[in-house]
C-alpha cells in the first residue's frame, strides 16, 4: 500500500485546556485566589443556569484519546501531537475562554488584570513556535478602552487574531453597529487582526438543554451553529462591514451546509421592499471578501459552500480534541473528503492552507 503523500495543512480551529496552574503562573500572589474564586463562582452559574443539571461531562464533548494526550495542554506536546497529524499550524481557542472567567460578576474589578493574565497565558504558550500556535486571544468588549489597550499589547506580542463574543445583546451589551465600537473595529482592522466569532451557546438555548431527555443532550448539541445567522446579519446587514472595509472576520465551528441558503435569502433581500441603509454590496459579497468559515469533515456542505461563494472564504480545520476532530489522521481525511466534495486541486489548496497563510500573514512556508 502506498504511504500517504503530505501535503501542507493549517488547522484555523483547534482547542487547548489552559489549565488553572498555567494560568495562575501568570497572576499576582493576590490575584490567584481571586482566579480561583471566580472559578468557582463560574461553575456555580453554569449549573444554576441548566435548571440544576451540570454542564456536559468532559468525555460528552471531546475525543478522550485527543484530550488525553499533552498536546491538550503543553505547547511542545501540542507541536508534537501537530507533526503526528502531518499539520504546520493551528488556530488554537480555549476550551474555557478567559473572557468567561474573568468577567466583573466573577472577579468583580479585578476582571482585567485577571484578562491581562490569561491573555498573557495564552501569548506564552504561542510563544514556543509563534508562526505554528497562533492563539486567539480573548477580546473583552464591555470596556472599549481597556480592549483597545489589550489589542496594543498583544500586538507587540505577535497576536494575529482575537476571539470576541458573538451575541453581545446576551451580556447586556449594544450590538456590533454601534458607535461605541467603532474605536475598536478601527484598532483591529489597523492591526491587521482578524475577529474569530466562535461558536457560543446562547443562553436561551439552555432552555432546550433543560428540556433535553437524550444522554448526551444530542438535540441541544445540534441547535447552536445556527445561531450565528444573527451574528452575520448584524455584521453585514447594519453597514458595519462596509464602514470598516479591512474589518475581517471568521466563523469558527458554524457548519457550511446552512450558509449558501442563508445568503440566497439574504441576498434576495436586497432586491425586495427591505432597506438596509449603509449597505452597499451583496451580503454574500462581504462574506466573500472580508469573511469567512471553518469546518471539518462535511464534504456536501464543502460542495454547496464552494460553488456558493468559491474557495477563498473556507478555511479548514481539526476542531483537536473534540468529537468531530479527524486527529490523528488529517491528511487521509483530507484527501478523503476533497475527493468525495470533487473540488479541484487548487481550490482544496487554498482551502487547506493558502487561504489561512494570507488571513494570517504568515510566511511563504510555515516553520518554527
Amino acid at each position: 500500500m502506498n504511504a500517504i503523500v503530505k501535503e501542507p495543512l493549517i488547522s484555523v480551529d483547534s482547542h487547548v485546556q489552559f489549565t488553572d496552574e498555567w494560568v495562575k503562573e501568570r497572576l499576582s500572589a493576590r490575584m490567584k485566589g481571586v482566579w480561583d474564586e471566580a472559578v468557582r463562582k463560574h461553575k456555580a452559574a453554569e449549573v444554576a443556569a441548566r435548571g440544576g443539571r451540570p454542564p456536559l461531562a468532559i468525555e460528552d464533548f471531546v475525543d478522550m484519546e485527543a484530550a488525553n494526550d499533552p498536546g491538550h495542554f503543553e505547547p511542545h506536546a501540542k507541536l508534537a501531537a501537530m507533526d503526528r497529524d502531518g499539520v504546520q499550524a493551528e488556530v488554537i481557542f480555549p476550551e474555557l475562554g478567559g473572557n468567561k472567567i474573568c468577567a466583573p460578576a466573577y472577579m468583580g474589578a479585578d476582571w482585567k488584570e485577571g484578562i491581562k493574565g490569561f491573555n498573557q497565558a495564552m501569548a506564552d504558550f504561542a510563544s514556543v513556535s509563534p508562526n505554528r500556535l497562533l492563539t486567539a486571544y480573548q477580546m473583552p468588549i464591555s470596556d472599549i478602552p481597556f480592549a483597545i489597550s489589550e489589542v496594543e499589547r498583544l500586538t507587540k506580542l505577535g497576536a494575529r487574531c482575537v476571539q470576541v463574543h458573538p451575541y453581545p445583546s446576551e451580556l447586556g451589551l449594544p450590538d456590533f453597529q454601534d458607535a461605541s465600537y467603532d474605536p475598536l473595529w478601527a484598532a483591529i482592522s489597523e492591526a491587521n487582526l482578524t475577529v474569530m466569532n466562535h461558536l457560543e451557546i446562547k443562553a436561551s438555548m439552555l432552555e432546550v438543554f433543560k428540556r433535553d431527555p437524550t444522554p448526551q443532550r444530542g438535540i441541544y448539541t445540534m441547535l447552536p451553529a445556527l445561531g450565528l445567522a444573527e451574528t452575520i446579519c448584524f455584521w453585514i446587514l447594519t453597514g458595519t462591514l462596509e464602514k470598516f472595509p479591512k474589518l475581517k472576520v471568521l466563523f469558527v465551528e458554524p457548519g457550511l451546509g446552512w450558509l449558501p441558503w442563508l445568503f440566497e435569502k439574504l441576498d434576495e433581500r436586497m432586491h425586495l421592499h427591505y432597506k438596509f441603509p449603509g449597505v452597499k454590496k451583496l451580503p454574500s459579497e462581504y462574506f466573500k471578501t472580508q469573511m469567512g468559515a471553518t469546518f471539518m469533515y462535511e464534504p456536501t456542505g464543502l460542495k454547496s459552500a464552494y460553488d456558493a461563494f468559491g474557495p477563498d472564504c473556507l478555511f479548514w480545520s481539526t476542531d483537536f480534541p473534540h468529537p468531530a476532530t479527524c486527529w490523528p489522521n488529517s491528511q487521509s481525511q483530507v484527501k478523503s473528503q476533497f475527493a468525495e466534495a470533487g473540488l479541484p486541486e487548487d481550490a482544496r489548496r487554498k482551502i487547506i492552507y493558502e487561504n489561512a497563510q494570507k488571513m494570517f500573514g504568515l510566511g511563504q512556508e510555515v516553520s518554527a
